[in-house]
């Protein structure tokens, strides 16, 4: 798997790579625990080092019609993602980056159904990978491919306008399904009938739950599924179990949940806001999600093909 320069190059025109704060830190970026610190020093240190190769995850992603009190109260909206303005949201590169080297074959093809913004598709270009994605926003679309014609190089990432459950069909066969769900009408960005997120919660759970089935057919045996998912509230704040949803619908296409992880997200202005959201309602903030990796096939041969790891 390729190197990028996210930290530049020296005037040899040689990738400058930080030094390794140990042998974990050598081998794996950061140590592969069940808990990711997204608040690390080291975490914090590469993310910046991403976004200096000039990958703007917002771009194309206006402020959502509707956000509800649960982004507010995190700070955060979307997934494996941090707040740029207005509630928009932005995934992480690093843990975008650690996903693909730690589940993907070298040189493999990722699809994502929830395509959303450029990030994944940028550093999947950045690691040497071929990747696909799907989105129901033209605009978004079009903000991604300028992205890539500016920042990325062979391979380029392929992003498609349309509606997953259909589009997906047509996606190349995957060595990695990775993705990221609307958080149900956490973030409202439209009110097209085929957006997710402006579908009722029973609406959005049937919908979600056939493009999980397309897209894992699309997955070639013994390969890993990855999705970053949380639980979200509803409008009178209970929880809705999101997670256990996306568990029981990758189990229902014979895949098996094999790796876990709590993500700890940066705490941004949730600090700051805590004690008058704690105190009129109880509610405690949350500042993790999750990040579940599925098999479909033998866990022994998925793993054989990931061992071009750097």
């Amino acid at each position: 798997m390729s190197d990028p320069a996210i930290y530049g190059r020296d005037l040899f025109g040689e990738v400058v790579r930080p030094k390794p704060s140990g042998v974990v830190a050598r081998r794996f970026i950061v140590p592969p625990f069940s808990v990711l610190d997204a608040r690390s020093g080291t975490w914090q240190e590469r993310k910046r080092a991403w976004r200096t190769t000039g990958l703007r995850g917002e771009v194309g992603r206006s402020a959502p019609v509707h956000s509800n009190e649960w982004a507010k109260a995190k700070g955060l909206s979307g997934c494996g993602s941090t707040m740029a303005t207005d509630y928009t949201s932005i995934f992480d590169p690093v843990l975008c980056e650690l996903v693909y080297r730690w589940f993907c074959p070298p040189a493999g093809q990722v699809i994502d159904p929830f395509a959303g913004g450029s990030v994944r598709g940028l550093v999947a270009s950045a690691l040497g990978l071929r990747y696909w994605g799907c989105d129901l926003r033209a605009e978004q679309i079009d903000a991604n491919r300028a992205q890539a014609r500016d920042l990325a190089a062979d391979p380029l990432p392929l992003w498609v306008v349309g509606d997953s459950s259909r589009e997906i069909v047509n996606s190349p066969g995957a060595d990695l399904l990775f993705t990221c769900p609307p958080y149900g009408d956490l973030e409202r960005y439209s009110d097209d009938p085929a957006d997710l997120s402006a579908m009722t919660w029973g609406a959005f759970l049937d919908a979600y739950r056939a493009i999980i089935a397309s897209s894992v057919s699309r997955l070639r045996d013994h390969r890993f599924a990855c999705i970053v998912v949380s639980d979200i509230r509803d409008r009178q704040g209970n929880y809705r179990n999101l997670v256990g949803e996306t568990v029981a619908a990758y189990e229902a296409t014979g895949c098996r949940l094999y790796n876990e992880a709590v993500i700890l997200d940066a705490l941004g202005s949730a600090a700051m806001r805590v004690t008058r959201y704690f105190q009129t309602s109880r509610k405690l903030v949350r500042v993790h999600q999750k990040l579940l990796v599925f098999v479909k096939g033998d866990n022994r041969r998925a793993a054989d093909a990931c061992k071009g790891l750097r």
